[in-house]
């Protein structure tokens, strides 16, 4: 007797390409990523932007994103709410790990921003993974050590120094809550 994983699809880059609106694939499994996000994590993800932006002004080397596709493997393809990359894009999409990810979490993306995604930046080797919770206003960063992620803080209102190598971010957490 087969077990129900049998039956289960099994998605590629090659059916993505193909869907309209906003998906992510890992392992092969597809996650709808709507409705659209509420308001408070558009306005938390929006800026964490601005002070990424701002922070990186004066590096050459790194820039800040909004979600676009990390194409890790033809059945996995992510989209992480803000990225720092340390190296210029080559085309439509990404394929080499972001230095750093913020994932803002809802009810309906928690348990893959903290475990699936946790797994996957983890073994790619995203130095920092950030998730961001906007209703307890706390943000858990962790720092890749010796291939494994580490928690570094538990942040409200603490300024994190993000060591990307080339460049490094004084992020002040106190600014990305809702007022």
């Amino acid at each position: 007797m087969r077990a129900a994983r049998d039956y289960k699809p099994h998605y590629t880059y090659k059916d993505y390409k193909h869907w309209e609106g906003r998906w992510e694939i890992i392992d092969g499994e597809a996650f709808a990523m709507s409705p659209a996000p509420m308001p408070s994590h558009q306005s938390i993800s929006a800026k964490i932007s601005a002070q990424l932006v701002v922070s990186l002004e004066k590096c050459e080397a790194c820039h800040a994103y909004l979600p676009i596709d990390w194409h890790i493997t033809e059945d996995t393809i992510v989209q992480p709410d803000n990225l720092v990359l340390c190296y210029k894009p080559a085309g439509s999409y990404i394929t080499k790990a972001p230095s750093l990810i913020f994932e803002v979490v809802s009810s309906s993306t928690a348990a893959k921003d903290e475990h699936l995604k946790f797994d996957l930046y983890e073994r790619e080797g995203v130095l920092y993974y950030v998730i961001v919770y906007p209703n307890e206003k706390m943000a858990k960063v962790f720092k890749l050590h010796e291939g494994r992620y580490v928690k570094a803080l538990d942040a409200t209102d603490e300024t994190f120094t993000f060591d990307l190598k080339k460049c490094t971010i004084d992020f002040d957490f106190s600014r990305i809550w809702e007022e």
